[in-house]
Formats: C-alpha cells, structure tokens, sequence
C-alpha cells in the first residue's frame, strides 16, 4: 500500500506556516510503517522539540488505476475516515531552510494515524464533509471539504498522472489551519461529521 500525503491544500494552513498558496497539489509520501497501529499511543520522538498534529480527511483507494480523469475519480474510492500527519516541525523547518527534503520529519514510524473507516453513501455530500480534531478535550482544528484547494477528485487525477494507484492505497488530503504543538501525555480525538472515529494518545 502508498500512504499518499497532499500538503498545503488549505488556504489558511498554508498562511499560517508562511508558505505559498499552491497553483497545483503538492504531494509527499509515508511508508507503510509509518501507520500507526491501531489503539497504540505515539511515543514521543527523541529527534524532535515540537512535534505537531496535523489533523486531515482521509480516502482509501478501491480501484486500481492511473491517468484517470477527474470526471471518474470518484469510481476509485470507496471509504472516508480521519487521520493524523504527524509532524517533526523543527526538523522539516531545518530540511527546508538548507532546499533538503524533509520525509525525516514526516515520515517517520508511527506518523499517520488512521481513524475508523466509514463506507460512503450516496447521503454523504463529498463537497461538503466536515471534520475536527479536539486535543484534550478542546477543537483545535475544524475543516471542511468544501475549503479544499483541491478536491478529491481532483487529487485523484493528479496523483494518477505520476503514480499507479492500487486498491488499498490511502489519500491524506490536507490540513485545515489550527496545527499545533504536542505535548507527552496529550489525548487527540479526531470526528467527521461529529462522530468520532480517532483516538490516540502521545507518550
């Protein structure tokens, strides 16, 4: 499976880290241990200061595919969860500032969290979905799809232009603003359309 990461794909997050307003997706990518296991707390990395949530709609990929066209897309996905992109924020700074890549500080073990998988039903408005992240208790991050730069289908076009996608392949589709610190010991809870569907816990 790919672990397919889409960055900056919300205005304002894009505002809030000082980066440009992209003209086309920015991709990135996750190896598959980078999962983090069901009901498993993230322990802390020694090799960051500020290790931040990043709270982002997820689809999984049921159809194998490439250069497909947007008016398609939306044959090859066929579930919705949230999930978390963790992130080494000091070090990805530190990787940019010297024009390096910064997978080192995205793509490390037990960075992307996946929540419960929901089927999608012709109900759900694809355009329209809304989502949250609470830490302790507290939202510090709600999006909507609608916000989105770039929609689903659209993401889905993209990718296939460089990448075959195989049934199982998962889409991280970016982080509204609100990105934060953490800290040992934190709980986040992520919901889409206020169910729940994530936990974890940083220690």
């Amino acid at each position: 499976m790919k672990i397919i990461c889409i960055g900056r794909n919300y205005a304002e997050h894009a505002k809030e880290l000082n980066n440009d307003v992209p003209t086309e997706p920015v991709i990135f990518m996750k190896p598959k241990n980078a999962l983090l296991l069901p009901d498993k707390p993230l322990y802390y990395p020694e090799f960051t200061d500020d290790l931040q949530y990043e709270c982002e709609l997820v689809v999984k990929i049921c159809k194998n595919g490439k250069y497909i066209q947007e008016k398609f897309a939306r044959k090859y996905y066929n579930e919705v969860t949230v999930g978390l992109d963790f992130t080494a924020r000091d070090l990805q700074q530190k990787q940019k500032n010297k024009g390096l890549p910064w997978e080192i500080a995205k793509a490390f073990d037990g960075s992307a969290a996946l929540g419960e998988w929901r089927t999608i039903t012709p109900e759900m408005n694809l355009d329209d979905l809304n989502f949250q992240l609470k830490l302790n208790d507290e939202t510090v991050q709600s999006g909507r799809t609608k916000d989105m730069i770039f929609n689903i289908n659209k993401i889905i076009e993209y990718v296939s232009g460089f990448f075959t996608l195989n049934i199982g392949d998962v889409i991280y589709t970016g982080t509204p603003a609100g990105v934060g610190s953490l800290n040992v010991y934190d709980t986040l809870e992520g919901y889409l359309e206020n169910e729940k569907l994530l936990e974890v816990k940083i220690r």
